[in-house]
């Protein structure tokens, strides 16, 4: 499907969203295009409080320093993912929400592992991606626990967790309204036998004022109402018994939508103001551009590092020094060293002048594995030094 071919249609008002859906090639179908939408930017809930004991664990990063030092580092570890996996991959998949260590001891068992009591809030995630379903526990599950999305690091593997497999209330459903909606003709099929499609997972495609693909959300396709939409004529509003899973935009990721929806960036460090979620969001709307573009090597590039601080800010200004503004560079060291290897715009040999480096020594100065001595800042600068880059700090 090619979004410019669904992006403008006969209204005073423009095309904001296309509602679309993935075939069995991932290839994506159209099924309809709205006005607009409302219920999408949501808070989520916050849990419940629980206490959990990790049993058996072998903690790394941020968690190991809280067990190392007590006395000096912070007992929070933020949001946590868990997940149990085989050879397949993730089978199973938790958030803990807001956790903090209350306690530790040595394990019972094998004395150089640790139990661990932290209290938290559990978000089950019944599907480990829309549209597919959980698999079967593995025999001798490992339990894998890492900072949110995976955007830090590991914080260590767990034998067993007390009370994570305890049922919980399923979280109600969210709908979200479809407004000013002309149907295409899988969509029409979907209106005259919609109990048929309840189950099932569509794409909401937002677009910018100029007709392109801005970001995009899952959304499950079980329509709760249609009717005459408020916007008149031969459109329709479409109310969808729920609009997606937990992972919708923040209620402050709004007014970040309504920038990138004048254009694309043009300017440098439009992000630099946001806290660290919103940088977060900024980033989810970078879309990185398929394979292929022409790479440059040489010259030198300046990396601003004012606002370089927390890992989301890195990725942003590094995006913007050596690509342009609202450029794609990674979210993560991974990403980095996928990208550094070609087709994003620029590959070694190069030089970074990396300005007023140490507010980034200072914020990255952390480990993202057990036993590692490189803090978050070290490993990134030996990953761009070791694909050519010539990094110089000032």
């Amino acid at each position: 499907m090619r979004v410019e071919d669904h992006a403008t249609w006969d209204q005073i008002f423009p095309v904001r969203y296309l509602l679309t859906r993935q075939d069995a090639d991932l290839e994506s179908d159209f099924w309809g295009r709205c006005a607009d939408v409302e219920g999408l930017f949501a808070d989520p809930v916050p849990p419940p409080r629980e206490l959990l004991t990790l049993r058996g664990c072998t903690p790394a990063g941020p968690w190991h320093d809280v067990l190392a030092f007590p006395d000096e580092a912070t007992r929070s570890l933020g949001n946590l993912d868990v997940d149990i996996s085989d050879e397949k991959g993730p089978q199973f998949a938790w958030t803990l929400v807001d956790t903090v260590v209350i306690s530790h001891s040595p394990n019972a068992t094998d004395p150089d592992l640790v139990d661990v009591i932290v209290g938290t809030g559990v978000i089950e995630h019944s599907e480990v991606w829309p549209g597919s379903g959980p698999g079967t526990m593995p025999a001798v599950p490992r339990f894998a626990v890492a900072e949110e999305d995976y955007r830090g690091g590991p914080i260590g593997e767990c034998h067993s967790i007390d009370g994570l497999l305890a049922p919980r209330k399923v979280r109600p459903d969210i709908p979200l309204q479809l407004i000013g909606c002309e149907p295409g003709e899988r969509l029409l099929a979907a209106l005259r036998n919609p109990q048929a499609w309840t189950q099932e997972w569509g794409v909401l495609v937002a677009l910018d004022r100029f007709g392109r693909e801005m970001g995009s959300h899952w959304v499950r396709l079980e329509i709760a109402k249609v009717s005459a939409s408020v916007l008149g004529g031969s459109l329709i509003d479409i109310t969808l018994a729920d609009g997606g899973d937990d992972d919708r935009p923040s209620l402050g990721a709004r007014r970040i939508w309504e920038t990138w929806y004048q254009g694309f960036p043009t300017t440098p460090n439009q992000w630099a103001s946001l806290d660290t979620g919103g940088r977060a969001e900024w980033l989810d709307l970078i879309r990185p551009l398929p394979g292929g573009e022409p790479d440059r090597t040489g010259g030198t590039h300046h990396l601003e590092g004012r606002f370089i601080t927390d890992k989301p800010g890195l990725y942003c200004a590094l995006g913007e020094a050596l690509i342009g503004p609202g450029r794609w560079f990674g979210r993560g060291l991974d990403d980095l060293n996928d990208c550094l290897g070609g087709q994003r715009g620029v590959i070694g040999p190069f030089t970074l002048i990396w300005h007023d480096a140490d507010i980034a020594r200072h914020a990255l100065n952390f480990t993202t594995d057990h036993g590692r001595k490189l803090t978050y800042f070290e490993e990134a600068v030996q990953l761009l030094e070791s694909r050519g880059v010539t990094v110089i700090l000032r």
